[in-house]
């Protein structure tokens, strides 16, 4: 396998300046040919899915500077605190569809004066529980 860096985007559905910029900051080494045009191998590839599923995951490119980083002293620690990260945002998912399936079993077309629905959201109206606008870190 031995790619151009605009074959490399079309296969993972991207343009060429992201993979330039995760270079620039670190995350890809591509081999240069005889042109100086960067040249993407298996092991390229493969980083190159690392970061896309790291993303989507929602850890930054910085954390996945260190996942990719053997040596990295901080490398557990960042990865324990992404895995809490993910626990709080699945508990998150289970509440929204256990909400929505409360909706959509509920003959209320207002669900906000639906007893059962309430329940949902008890813990906002009573102050137990405080909600951010922009409650996850910033991915870049």
């Amino acid at each position: 396998m031995d790619w151009s860096i605009g074959a490399a985007a079309d296969r993972f559905g991207l343009e060429t300046h992201v993979l330039r910029h995760w270079e620039d900051v670190g995350l890809l080494r591509p081999e240069r040919d005889g042109a100086g045009r960067r040249r993407y191998g298996r092991d390229d590839v493969v980083r190159i899915a690392v970061i896309i599923r790291s993303k989507a995951a929602g850890m930054s490119l910085e954390q996945i500077g260190v996942l990719l980083d053997s040596g990295a002293p901080d490398r557990h620690r960042i990865l324990q605190d992404h895995l809490a990260e993910l626990d709080r945002r699945m508990a998150e998912i289970r509440q929204a569809r256990e909400m929505a399936e409360h909706a959509y079993a509920c003959r209320a077309h207002d669900v906000a004066t639906c007893p059962g629905f309430r329940k949902h959201v008890d813990d906002l109206v009573s102050g137990a529980t405080t909600w951010s606008l922009h409650p996850h870190p910033a991915v870049t």
